[in-house]
């Protein structure tokens, strides 16, 4: 059974400017995966090759085994992408543009399925409403209905979120986590790092065109990420212990960095042999997004 997106060798650029340097990737049917990476790591150039928008120097894209130049009409209608930018046509109310989006997919009675997908995202009392009236969220929300009008097994969603009030993210997450249950293909680029250690069963992480990472989520949290004990004592430490701690705060609060849970007990054995009083202690949990501040550092 063919991948819902495969990548092979795929190079891009623009000019001097080496946007993608020959990437391998797979994402495997009905899983939620990330894509994540700094601004100008790749992430908007690979998916506008996948969506035909951009043509790849070097490689291959494939959706559902559909190559993406040879047999672009299969890989158009089996995906559907919500682009980074909002991109209308004025002229035309929310429902003429997502019945006109059908169209081009050659769907005639859809208007069920475009109901649910406005109900979903909040669209119902702006079905008739002109585009250009609408506030961007709205029209971000638009966006996100024309990329689902055509029931793709493969959606792309390319900063969904970015600039939209926090109930409709809730919405928005409820309606993609239930498209993902029902056997959706989910691919996600956001500078949320939240939300994909959240949603995301793996994730890639891009630098420079490169990938520089690629785990489940969980992996990659416990691979690239020290546990962190925090405590407050009742007095100063030994300058011995103290020099182990990462960071010293006011109040003789001591910061420790630990390998693993297995050092816990030991590090407050050391205190407490020190005399050390504890007052507050705090053990700072794995965090995808300091993961990806350090992975963006190394890599």
């Amino acid at each position: 059974m063919a991948a819902a997106i495969e990548i092979r060798g795929l190079a891009k650029r623009y000019g001097a400017v080496e946007a993608l340097a020959g990437i391998d990737l797979e994402v495997r049917r009905g899983e939620f995966f990330g894509l994540l990476g700094p601004n100008g790591a790749g992430k908007t150039t690979l998916i506008s090759i996948l969506a035909g928008l951009a043509r790849a120097d070097a490689g291959s894209a494939r959706v559902l085994g559909h190559d993406v130049v040879a047999d672009y009409r299969a890989a158009r209608r089996v995906l559907g992408v919500v682009p980074q930018e909002l991109v209308f046509d004025p002229f035309f109310t929310v429902r003429e543009t997502l019945v006109m989006q059908s169209g081009y997919y050659g769907l005639r009675r859809n208007d069920d399925w475009i109901d649910e997908v406005m109900a979903h995202l909040d669209l119902t009392g702006k079905a008739n409403a002109n585009m250009r009236t609408l506030s961007g969220g709205m029209k971000r929300r638009v966006l996100v209905a024309q990329a689902l009008v055509h029931r793709p097994p493969v959606i792309v969603l390319d900063e969904p979120t970015a600039g939209v009030d926090v109930e409709l993210r809730q919405g928005l997450w409820e309606f993609v986590r239930r498209l993902n249950r029902d056997g959706h293909t989910v691919v996600l680029t956001t500078h949320y790092i939240e939300e994909a250690e959240l949603l995301c069963d793996r994730i890639a992480m891009l630098k420079a065109g490169r990938v520089v990472a690629l785990d489940a989520t969980a992996d990659l949290i416990r691979r690239f990420h020290a546990l962190y004990l925090r405590v407050r004592l009742a007095q100063a430490l030994p300058d011995d212990l103290a020099r182990r701690a990462v960071e010293r705060g006011e109040g003789e609060r001591y910061t420790f960095k630990l390998d693993d849970y297995a050092e816990v007990e030991a590090t407050l054995a050391r205190l407490r042999a020190a005399g050390g009083r504890i007052l507050e202690l705090e053990l700072v949990q794995p965090d995808l997004e300091e993961v990806f501040v350090q992975i963006m550092r190394e890599g």
